[in-house]
């Protein structure tokens, strides 16, 4: 782990891999740490030829926390979007997409595959439209164009975002933690609970900051669609989504891949939202297969 300041911040991000070879950077989603992107992967894109880097976004994990712009109210956002009014917020997806381009500054890398998940996927297709020149391509992973009207997830998934755990003892987190992850995982490939166990309290221990996700929820209700914004993307893409996807479903990301001129789509079925163990080599596959020569 190392931490650079970026864009007015601090990051805390790893890498892995031959300097040499391209950049792939690693956007993760709403309230989740650079640790979320299963080991498996980060290494084993590494291994098929990319130095690899992911990152805690802003205030998630270890990078810089907004805890003093204070607790955001959800519910008052939605209403004002649903008004047509822009609700306030700390920051907006574009500066999360700004931090990204900062933290390759930082790191001296003039070009990456720009790789998101979910939340990551909004920050990316925002990279790829805004920075063009930085971008060797974009992988959009379960995510969306934010466009009103797509297909909602389901309602136990939804609900997850704003559930609470039951106290603040480590196991009730814990608990949480897993509940999540068993919801919003995928049906066709579900966890071990001992190895889904291991992963919750790996990251629990490393940092439990709901607050930071409540403000990322906003930044990405006060940042509106990307509709036209996607319109625009000239980068080569790849959009990729769980057929069996629950929290976002696979209509949101058709609609992305539809709206990128050229874009590829994969969908596998079964998989949900999250990166299960086993299908981890095939997505490692036609992630580096589609960014090879990029």
């Amino acid at each position: 782990m190392a931490r650079v300041k970026a864009n007015g911040i601090e990051i805390e991000y790893e890498a892995t891999g031959n300097k040499s070879d391209p950049a792939l950077l690693l956007v993760m989603g709403l309230g989740a740490q650079l640790t979320i992107w299963p080991d498996k992967l980060f290494t084993g894109l590494a291994d098929r030829g990319f130095y690899v880097i992911r990152f805690d976004n802003r205030d998630t994990g270890l990078s810089t926390d907004f805890g003093s712009w204070g607790v955001a109210n959800i519910p008052a956002a939605l209403q004002k979007a649903m008004k047509g009014e822009r609700p306030d917020a700390p920051y907006y997806l574009k500066d999360m997409a700004a931090d990204a381009i900062g933290l390759l500054d930082a790191l001296g890398i003039a070009k990456a595959h720009m790789v998101g998940a979910s939340m990551g996927g909004m920050i990316v297709q925002i990279v790829a439209a805004q920075y063009p020149q930085r971008t060797r391509s974009m992988v959009s992973i379960y995510s969306t164009s934010g466009r009103p009207g797509l297909s909602q997830g389901k309602p136990e998934a939804l609900a997850m975002l704003s559930a609470q755990p039951e106290g603040q003892a480590r196991e009730q987190l814990v608990k949480h933690g897993m509940k999540l992850r068993q919801t919003i995982g995928s049906p066709g490939y579900p966890a071990p609970e001992a190895e889904l166990r291991a992963f919750v309290e790996k990251n629990v221990d490393r940092r439990w900051y709901p607050e930071g996700s409540a403000r990322q929820y906003l930044a990405v209700i006060a940042s509106g669609d990307r509709v036209d914004l996607l319109k625009t993307i000239k980068v080569p893409t790849l959009v990729m989504h769980g057929e069996d996807d629950p929290l976002l479903p696979i209509a949101g990301g058709r609609d992305v891949a539809s709206l990128v001129p050229g874009a590829e789509f994969q969908s596998y079925p079964g998989w949900g939202h999250d990166f299960p163990g086993k299908l981890i080599p095939t997505i490692a596959d036609r992630i580096a297969g589609f960014c090879k020569g990029k």
